[in-house]
């Protein structure tokens, strides 16, 4: 009986994350299939698909012609890229320190490391430019990675702590009366076990930082260091928009943020589930 329960709770997490999923990624097909219609057809029909008539690839050709595209998009790759591995690998060593030792001052230790959650990092943009310019990081992508990784850890720390409770301290003490090192123990034993709570957390993490306007406005600014997002407003006018590019742009801007979630999608389900399916 509690095992037909199980797959009855199972089944219905699925079904009510695919549900959410179709409606988070109607609004994604509304803006591709716009991109490649006529401005005129934008307007007047912007709900229909393209039709021989309204098919029209101008905003892609802007796009390539009149920004550089592959550099502003190389930028947010490797800024997100570099930000995720900085944020998985320091958060994941963190929560493991959290959930494995016991010392005095672990609660306020835990607490401190998430205190991110609740305060804004934009909060001290002031402060991050007075810093980055002191130490001549500005219109760099490192000045981004730094700020995408402090800007992450919190949430990594407190979602991966709990995972790694849930380790079995047997396997830890077998490893270690086989003379494995606590770093052997953590990238072999522990982290594999919380890949669920790794993807889960990467695709929390990778969505903002892809999609920030902020720091990369503040921070690199520069042709040389723009990312994607902030390459795309040089469509966006204050009295003219061309909405064919800014529409073909964020197109183009999505596609690997939705890869990485199609990559991520299986462990995200299992991580978001395994604590309501037990």
């Amino acid at each position: 009986m509690s095992a037909r329960v199980s797959i009855l709770r199972s089944s219905a997490a699925h079904a009510i994350l695919i549900a959410y999923t179709v409606i988070a990624l109607y609004p994604v097909l509304l803006i591709v299939i716009n991109s490649m219609k006529s401005r005129r057809a934008i307007f007047n029909e912007p709900l229909a698909f393209p039709t021989p008539e309204t098919f029209d690839l101008v905003g892609f050709h802007t796009v390539f012609e009149q920004s550089d595209f592959f550099l502003y998009f190389q930028n947010s790759l490797i800024v997100t890229l570099a930000s995720l591995f900085f944020v998985l690998l320091f958060g994941a060593m963190a929560a493991f320190a959290l959930a494995e030792y016991r010392f005095r001052g672990n609660l306020l230790m835990g607490l401190y490391l998430a205190l991110g959650i609740m305060i804004p990092i934009r909060l001290g943009t002031v402060a991050i430019l007075e810093i980055m310019v002191a130490a001549n990081l500005v219109n760099t992508l490192t000045a981004l990675v730094l700020v995408y990784t402090a800007q992450g850890l919190p949430l990594a720390v407190f979602i991966l702590t709990e995972f790694m409770r849930q380790v079995s301290d047997d396997l830890k003490n077998a490893a270690r009366i086989d003379g494995l090192s606590e770093y052997r123990i953590f990238f072999t034993i522990s982290l594999p076990l919380v890949r669920p709570a790794l993807a889960t957390v990467a695709v929390f993490t990778m969505i903002p930082i892809w999609n920030d306007l902020w720091f990369p406005l503040i921070l690199a600014p520069s042709d040389a260091t723009k990312t994607l997002t902030l390459g795309s407003q040089v469509f966006l006018g204050q009295y003219v928009t061309n909405w064919n590019a800014v529409l073909a742009a964020l197109s183009l801007a999505i596609l690997p943020v939705v890869v990485l979630y199609l990559i991520f999608s299986r462990q995200l389900i299992r991580g978001i589930t395994r604590g309501a399916v037990k």
